[in-house]
């Protein structure tokens, strides 16, 4: 089989709560080798399934026949993603602001790439280790009123279909395809290279703030209008939420003191965060003293940056998430359950609740598309029951006209879907179109997706 095999191995996701073994491990390194790799596949009667780097919590990456893992960069080993010149596989455009890279290019390694060039992403989540694939194949997104999820950046897109066909995807090009493979699951085929359209690299200046959730939702429709990136995190328990606004400036005359960085960023957010987790698991009477504590003790910081640098930050404690994209006139409604469920369980909730903010999109399983959304992320410290949580949220957010993150934990089917996506029957017939034998499919993408 084309690339290398490995025996079975078990594998297992970043929060834990996912794992399979696989019958072999592919590693091809270019679209011929997957191509052959799927029709060899076809010809055995297995299944694949792409896996990028583990940060989804569903089972979509699960599979028990061949694991294959995206091409990266051939000489990433040796001088990086960001070697000068740039190694096979990486080509940039600096005069039209675009990269085209591997698939299985980490977005920390873009990163790299691009402010060696002088370019950026013009949004990012606040996670850096996923694949480039596998952030856009499930609708990773940052918050920004005026833009889009990670995958409306794409321009151009190589997939090789459940045939073993090699497609060159674009707006002008197989735009069905295009329309359909950039949020697509990896249920129509194997993403094998993406070209991004970037940005000139930028400053940003984050502004870091404690507020009350009351006072945040009366005047939210001008706060998210008048800053370029926004959100908050509502503590549980409490009245209290952290706002943090991002905005474009000129210069980079305010930098974050290294200490005061490691400060926030590592020993408080993730040492202090994850001890005062533990004790709230070990003790559940203790939670809502701990999150009072811990909102009480949210300070005020302003601070410049890298773009990437400002969005991007270490997360090291694990959890369990769910998360929902609703139209933005329904988030007051949606916080105010959120509230009620959460003071209502039997159990405690340890971790804030987040909230996000994106611009409407053309992408026909983007959980925005044709929508502005808000986004509200829920979570659990690892170990912690959360399932009647989520479950009585989802109901709530589903209520609203919800979509959920596909690589958030929920337990939408394919019938509930297709009512919350005009274009769930489309994407459907092209799935049948590109890959008939459902070589790419698994137990969770049948469930969501329909046989």
């Amino acid at each position: 089989m084309a690339g290398t095999a490995a025996p079975r191995v078990d594998w297992s996701n970043w929060a834990g709560n996912q794992r399979a073994t696989a019958a072999a491990v592919l590693r091809p390194g270019s679209a011929e080798e997957v191509a052959e790799a799927v029709r060899t596949a076809v010809a055995r009667g297995h299944r694949i399934r792409p896996v990028g780097s583990g940060h989804s919590f569903t089972a979509l990456a699960t599979t028990d026949g061949y694991r294959l893992e995206p091409p990266r960069p051939t000489a990433v080993g040796a001088g990086g993603p960001d070697a000068d010149p740039p190694p096979a596989g990486i080509r940039v455009d600096a005069a039209r602001r675009q990269v085209t890279v591997p698939a299985g290019l980490t977005l920390r390694e873009l990163n790299g790439l691009l402010a060696r060039h002088g370019l950026a992403m013009p949004n990012l989540g606040d996670i850096d280790a996923q694949t480039v694939a596998g952030a856009i194949s499930t609708g990773t997104h940052g918050t920004g009123a005026a833009l889009g999820c990670l995958a409306t950046t794409v321009t151009a897109l190589t997939l090789v279909t459940g045939t073993g066909e090699v497609l060159r995807c674009a707006a002008d090009e197989h735009p069905d395809v295009f329309a359909a493979a950039r949020v697509s699951l990896g249920a129509l085929g194997v993403l094998v290279d993406v070209t991004l359209q970037c940005v000139d690299a930028f400053v940003l200046h984050a502004h870091d703030r404690p507020d009350r959730l009351a006072t945040v939702l009366a005047d939210l429709p001008a706060l998210v209008e008048a800053h370029d990136h926004v959100e908050f995190f509502w503590f549980p328990y409490t009245d209290r939420v952290q706002v943090k606004t991002n905005d474009r400036v000129p210069a980079d005359d305010r930098p974050l003191p290294r200490w005061r960085g490691w400060l926030d960023d590592d020993f408080l957010a993730n040492t202090v965060f994850g001890g005062a987790c533990r004790l709230g698991r070990a003790l559940p009477a203790l939670a809502p003293t701990i999150s009072a504590g811990i909102a009480r003790a949210v300070g005020e910081r302003h601070y410049t940056g890298r773009s990437d640098r400002v969005f991007c930050s270490p997360r090291r404690i694990r959890f369990t998430e769910m998360e929902y994209a609703l139209p933005r006139a329904a988030l007051p409604e949606a916080l105010d359950a959120l509230r009620r469920i959460v003071d209502g369980l039997p159990f405690r909730v340890l971790f804030p609740a987040e909230v996000r903010f994106t611009a409407a999109d053309d992408i026909w399983l983007s959980h925005s598309h044709g929508r502005d959304s808000a986004y509200v992320a829920v979570h659990q410290y690892v170990g912690m029951p959360y399932e009647p949580y989520f479950r009585a949220f989802e109901q709530v957010a589903t209520g609203l006209g919800g979509r959920p993150h596909w690589g958030k934990l929920h337990w939408r089917d394919a019938a509930s879907l297709a009512g919350a996506y005009p274009r769930f029957a489309d994407f459907h017939r092209l799935r049948d179109r590109l890959d008939p034998h459902r070589v790419f499919t698994n137990p969770h993408l049948t469930h969501i997706l329909g046989p």
